[in-house]
């Protein structure tokens, strides 16, 4: 395979092919992008197991944990045990421009890493709620459902901050002092998500199976434990290739999803990093939350339940 060209020691390929159909772009505008925004990027995803979404020409797109045999030897990795594949996965560190070059050249779209470090597997770094709204141009329910959050939050002396998902939703995150357990984190979420749904049930749901939404805003808390999620500045795969993008509480009502992309979104943090800037110091869960969000159950396994019970009515 030719080489187009080497940057930190990395050989980049094919750099003129499209990037996938209704990109709008091509390999090397992923490769430039990433590469002007590696020092904004790189901290949201250092120390932390990764995965990534890549797209091959004339495939469809593949979330990959686990590393790759034919991966660099300079490319720092983590071994965990993956419960639901009953397996060891090897995934990327990336913690330097290098490794977030290579992962460009491999068509790696999108980036999620995992929600703690991976000397800390058990205290996740943030609390985040994903809300997202029904289909359409939904945008701005999302919104208004993001300061749902927000006031349920302050409501509890917590305050966090916002960017777009990137996709047609938005990414609540709330910094945690060190040492939060896992099961705390999430039960702390249940709460944040039930609290906000009572602020505005006729917004906003915690309903996990999609048809019982009723067109509303979901106010997804399952981003806990081994999840993952977008990591701000990371391209998605849709049309025109937009980014995850850190937003100040009072512009959010002022903003699209389409205002960030792999084509404007670089020049946005060229002198300033908005993610950083706009994170507020990490804080303690409150008593309360924990306690009350372990009275409530964990939305998958009660869909999975409410699930059997439908098709057991069904048959009956």
């Amino acid at each position: 395979m030719t080489t187009d060209e080497t940057r930190d020691g990395v050989p980049l390929t094919n750099l003129d092919q499209p990037l996938f159909d209704g990109a709008g772009a091509t390999k090397r505008d992923l490769v430039d992008y990433l590469d002007a925004v590696a020092d904004r990027i790189v901290p949201a995803l250092r120390g932390r197991p990764l995965s990534v979404i890549r797209v091959r020409q004339g495939q469809e797109p593949f979330m990959q944990k686990n590393v790759p045999k034919y991966a660099p030897d300079w490319l720092r990795t983590v071994t965990l045990w993956a419960e639901t594949s009953r397996r060891e996965v090897s995934y990327a560190l990336c913690d330097d421009r290098r490794t977030l070059l290579w992962f460009a050249n491999q068509r790696a779209v999108e980036y999620h890493p995992g929600l703690a470090t991976a000397d800390r597997l058990d205290s996740p770094t943030h609390l985040i709620l994903d809300l997202d709204p029904p289909e359409g141009d939904a945008f701005a329910m999302a919104v208004r459902a993001a300061l749902l959050v927000r006031q349920a939050l302050a409501a509890d002396g917590l305050a966090g901050a916002v960017k777009t998902s990137g996709s047609k939703g938005v990414h609540v995150f709330v910094p945690l002092e060190p040492g939060a357990a896992m099961e705390d984190v999430a039960a702390a979420t249940r709460a944040v998500a039930a609290r906000a749904e009572r602020l505005d049930p006729a917004l906003a749901t915690t309903a996990f199976i999609r048809e019982d939404r009723g067109g509303k805003v979901f106010l997804d808390s399952t981003r806990a434990g081994g999840a993952t999620v977008a990591a701000a500045y990371s391209p998605r795969i849709r049309p025109g290739v937009p980014v995850s993008f850190p937003v100040a509480w009072e512009d959010l009502d002022r903003v699209a999803p389409g205002d960030f992309t792999l084509r404007t979104a670089a020049r946005l943090v060229a002198d300033a990093d908005p993610w950083a800037a706009l994170m507020p110091a990490p804080q303690r869960l409150p008593a309360d939350l924990v306690e009350e969000g372990h009275t409530i159950p964990v939305a998958r396994v009660r869909a999975m339940h409410e699930g059997k019970r439908r098709a057991r009515a069904r048959r009956g």
